[in-house]
């Protein structure tokens, strides 16, 4: 996506997906601000419906389809969460969701997207065979396919969690976004361009899959060999619809090791009472390292979601 959108290209997106969403809460700690030595600002999408984000994306694109495509349904491959996305926002809009799920994805996350309604194929675990069994149900049902990260609506729902976050803390310097598939920052970004063009927006990604920061450094699309982060929901790659707009707004992306995304995620659970998930503890370990970034004026974070298997807590 090469255009740039008006103010009320924003807020006729925020309206449309009003009904389906939850305007997630903003929440602040005296104790993460003493430890920072900045003004943080965190925009907790763990409270979302389904726990995180991919709600935002996943509702607009649904709702972008036209009545036809709605009745063929839609059909998307995940593992996780934009799989338990789909499945209830297309409940809530009486459209069949077909999920392609690897064999090994977690059996909590295939029991809530049936919980959902949603239809569930199980695959391979690689993402060639992911693809080819979602275009076969594409192909054998006319279902509309949908893209977790990149995917022009789904961007652009994404784009809500800013124009909510600026509505709420209208002078934030700077929002830390956490970066996997690129699907996120893009709508932020957007957001941001379109409401604040002040207000720097700042990727977190892990160290041990940095693929977005040597992407943003190089100009192009650049792959991770492995990617072994606690951080699951930050292991995709960017795509060629968000990373042009992540190439014109995002100066500057910050790595962080692993220790340092667990004392985070730890630090929030046990300071300021929030179940987050790793994915979102790399952008709280960005500001906590960060001294003199958030020393200046308000720093917003986004917590992207509290999705997390609690028999397998990294502490």
């Amino acid at each position: 996506m090469s255009t740039k959108l008006s103010k009320e290209d924003i807020h006729q997106i925020q309206e449309r997906i009003n009904p389906y969403v939850h305007h997630t809460p903003v929440m602040s700690s005296r104790l993460i601000n003493e430890l920072s030595g900045g003004d943080l600002f965190f925009k907790c999408e763990n409270f979302q419906r389904m726990g995180a984000f991919k709600m935002r994306g996943a509702s607009n694109a649904i709702l972008s389809l036209n009545e036809e495509q709605k009745s063929r349904g839609v059909v998307a491959h995940s593992s996780g969460n934009f799989a338990q996305a789909v499945a209830l926002s297309a409940k809530m809009m009486g459209v069949k969701a077909y999920i392609v799920m690897p064999t090994n994805a977690p059996k909590v996350k295939k029991q809530a997207v049936e919980s959902y309604g949603g239809i569930i194929t199980e695959c391979e675990p690689t993402m060639t065979a992911r693809q080819s069994t979602t275009d076969n149900i594409a192909e054998k049902t006319g279902a509309s396919p949908l893209h977790p990260s990149n995917q022009d609506e789904v961007i652009l729902g994404n784009s809500t969690i800013a124009t909510e976050f600026l509505n709420e803390v209208p002078d934030l310097e700077r929002i830390i976004v956490p970066v996997g598939g690129g699907g996120m920052i893009a709508g932020v970004s957007l957001a941001c361009e379109a409401l604040s063009p002040l207000c720097e927006v700042i990727g977190a990604e892990p160290a041990e899959a940095d693929d977005a920061k040597r992407s943003l450094e190089r100009g192009e699309i650049v792959l991770n060999e492995s990617s072994s982060t606690i951080a699951d929901g930050l292991r995709t790659h960017l795509g060629d619809r968000n990373f042009p707009i992540i190439k014109r707004v995002v100066k500057r992306i910050i790595t962080v090791e692993e220790d340092e995304i667990i004392a985070a995620m730890k630090l929030v659970w046990e300071r300021m009472k929030l179940v987050i998930e790793p994915s979102a503890g790399v952008g709280v370990a960005v500001a906590l390292r960060e001294k003199e970034l958030v020393a200046q004026g308000k720093t917003g974070v986004i917590i992207c979601g509290g999705n997390v298997d609690l028999e397998n807590l990294p502490w």
